[in-house]
């Protein structure tokens, strides 16, 4: 019998809808659905990949445990809960409740629900130690918000823009924030049609950058000299918007202090670019009546990137870029509660916490608590000594920078519990690998795109769209899997807590409406339908309504942004003092592209593989099409000089560690640099012995 079932993807937080068909109860075929509103059928390699997923022989089917000689064997999902139940409750009374900690990865859109009960039983057990990718990927993007404030209405729409900039954004390969998500291809070339000026910078000539009427192709690093460069011109001709500016925000004087010494031709030479095409990009973006600017995961991995991603800020503050009072609401909330979106600055508010690590005197930031301290705070013995550890949605081994001490850090853990569907690099050193269905086995719905507004500027979906899905695919057949929130929950029965789970709707310290509660009489472990219930109880469209829509809808709900209410004092901040000083230090330092050493002459830039989710997928063959390996791209012209082609191998070294590759040429590139994709693998295939497959640039970077 054959089947035909809408639904939506999860392998990202574009949450593509999808078309599932089923023959005899067996996913045999995904595409992108035609009758999805906005999408045009869209999907990309990876959600059309789901069917090998849910079927590769690798998946676990059942939950295992670590045995004496470190192989796995199967356990049943009731036993591993009162298993780890028992060695938490050892854990935290040798050791307190803070021995215990919780890693949040990437891959935690497959079930929202999941981290959030998971930092819910933390919280029951007393501990608030909940590190996240988010202090790995784009950090930048919360704590610049902190020192530069927040425009409460959010930013200008890309489709009402006539120009728009994107710094360190590949869209249309990598969903990242930048672009609608809505088949960001599309929704770029449909706008450059209509006449919007597109300005990328990028080392690298990538996808996006070849529909650009404005290319800078940004010298790694120097982010933050190029943005100074685009303010200097911007207020040097009297660009800016000046009554926004005097009505909505402080600073001005001290950022064209600051900025004064960032003179086109200094910055030109500097940042490698023609001194024309900056002036060009300055005028393009400054005179254009609605814009933005984008910072991506690009400058989040280089130094500065707080800074850069301030000066982007400080851009479209300059510039007025954003939603004015009587604009369409750009995040006009569906699932989430409804609100009333001002025109108007909520003021900057303290990026630093109070808590303080042992590890290199690391603090907590509105980001979060710092994934870079955590091999550290796992290996140094002490009374704070992270002993427990609970990884949801994530690959450590993959994702922390210096591998070799994540991998030293993991193995040491008297507790490591992952939930994931394989046994993967991190679960090949987890006492437990919980395994949970897979997406399309579990209800689900799009709301945490809605969420990604609190992260920063112009992220998710910029219209009221929503969708709920039934489970679609059934579970296999002889399984025994316990949804991650399922976990939790049971995890809590057996410790005699009750959960309090808590979803704010806020950014920073400012709240859009009261946090949604979700709760339950102690030892119940609810169905995740009942959690949505729970959560969407207050959505601005009845969850009841959304749900009659099973391909997805753009529900019809007006929201336009109001005046700034007459009582509202705060200002954007466009001069913060420690951002000022950053400026100042990195105009003194001079260049910062490059070692220094001689014997380093490239830099390595991070790069989006269309085909893969960070570490996710590198073992499909529909995905990887025979070719494992994470290719080390080089611009032609300096692989032949060192005498290179395509196919060398080559070892790569930095002066933090070394890996093996294998040479791919790249015109795309600018000379002196290479590009490989991170959280790629796990610096060689165990299996087969080859150092080639899977060589992961974490190994050649210092925590």
């Amino acid at each position: 019998m054959i089947e035909v079932r809408p639904s939506f993807c999860r392998n990202c937080l574009a949450f593509c809808p999808i078309i599932v068909t089923l023959e005899d109860g067996r996913v045999t075929k995904v595409v992108g659905d035609p009758e999805a509103e906005g999408y045009e059928g869209y999907s990309c390699p990876k959600g059309r990949a789901l069917p090998d997923q849910l079927y590769d022989p690798a998946r676990l089917l059942t939950s295992v445990k670590r045995t004496a000689g470190g192989g796995h064997v199967p356990i049943a999902s009731a036993d591993a809960v009162a298993e780890v139940a028992s060695a938490l409750r050892r854990i935290i009374d040798e050791y307190g409740p803070q021995s215990v900690a919780m890693y949040v990865g990437t891959g935690s859109q497959q079930h929202t629900f999941g981290p959030k009960t998971g930092a819910a039983l933390l919280k029951a057990l007393g501990s608030p130690l909940v590190f996240s990718a988010a202090t790995i990927d784009k950090p930048a993007e919360k704590t610049s918000l902190a020192f530069h404030g927040h425009w409460q209405a959010g930013g200008q729409r890309f489709e009402d823009s006539d120009t728009w900039m994107l710094v360190g954004a590949n869209p249309v390969i990598a969903k990242s924030n930048g672009l609608p998500y809505n088949n960001p291809a599309r929704r770029l070339t449909d706008a450059v049609k209509r006449g919007m000026k597109l300005i990328v910078v990028d080392p690298r000539r990538t996808e996006t950058a070849r529909q650009a009427a404005v290319y800078l192709p940004v010298r790694p690093g120097e982010d933050p000299t190029l943005l100074a460069g685009l303010i200097h011109i911007i207020l040097r001709d009297e660009l800016h918007d000046q009554a926004f500016v005097a009505e909505n925000a402080e600073g001005l004087e001290a950022l064209r202090k600051a900025t004064d010494a960032y003179g086109p031709a200094y910055v030109a030479e500097r940042a490698g670019v023609a001194q024309e095409s900056l002036i060009e990009a300055a005028h393009t973006f400054a005179r254009a009546k609605r814009g933005g600017v984008i910072c991506a995961t690009g400058p989040s991995f280089s130094l500065n990137g707080d800074l850069t991603f301030y000066l982007g800020l400080c851009l479209n503050t300059l510039c007025g870029r954003w939603a004015k009072a009587g604009d369409p609401a750009p995040f006009p909330n569906v699932l989430l509660p409804a609100y009333t979106p001002r025109a108007q600055p909520q003021g900057p508010y303290p990026a630093i916490g109070n808590r303080r690590f042992r590890t290199r005197n690391f603090r907590q930031s509105v980001s979060g608590f710092p994934t870079a301290a955590l091999p550290d705070e796992i290996l140094i013995p002490g009374e704070e000594q992270i002993r427990a550890l609970i990884c949801v949605g994530g690959n450590p081994v993959s994702a922390w920078p210096d591998q070799r001490k994540a991998e030293a850090a993991l193995s040491q853990l008297d507790l490591l519990v992952t939930l994931d569907n394989q046994i993967s690099a991190t679960g090949e050193h987890a006492h437990y690998v919980i395994a949970p269905p897979m997406a399309l086995e579990v209800p689900g719905t799009t709301h945490n795109m809605e969420y990604l507004k609190y992260l920063g500027v112009s992220r998710g979906l910029q219209r009221p769209w929503a969708q709920y899905s039934q489970a679609v695919a059934p579970l296999p057949a002889g399984s025994d899997l316990i949804e991650e929130h399922a976990f939790f929950y049971s995890l809590a029965a057996a410790l005699d807590l009750e959960l309090d789970v808590t979803v704010p709707h806020a950014i920073g310290p400012h709240i859009e409406s009261p946090a949604a509660r979700i709760a339950f009489p102690k030892g119940y472990v609810p169905t995740l339908d009942e959690v949505y219930e729970q959560a969407f109880a207050n959505s601005r469209v009845p969850f009841s309504e959304i749900k009659q829509y099973p391909h997805g809808h753009v529900f019809d709900v007006d929201v336009v942004v109001e005046p700034r209410d007459p009582a509202c004092s705060d200002r954007l901040q466009i001069g913060d003092p420690l951002m000022m000083q950053e400026l100042a230090r990195i105009r003194e330092e001079g260049l910062a592209s490059g070692s220094g050493n001689p014997d380093l002459p490239y830099m390595l830039i991070c790069r989006r593989a269309n085909a893969f989710m960070n570490s996710v997928g590198i073992d499909l063959v529909q995905l990887n099409r025979g070719k494992r390996y994470n290719a080390l791209f080089m611009h032609p012209a300096d692989a032949a000089e060192l005498g290179l082609v395509s196919g060398a191998v080559v070892r790569i070294r930095s002066g933090h560690g070394a890996i093996g590759g294998i040479v791919e040429p790249d015109d795309t590139l600018r000379r002196g640099c290479v590009a490989m994709t991170h959280g790629f693998g796990t610096g060689g295939d165990r299996r087969s012995g080859d150092p080639y497959l899977g060589s992961n640039v974490n190994q050649l970077v210092s925590v």
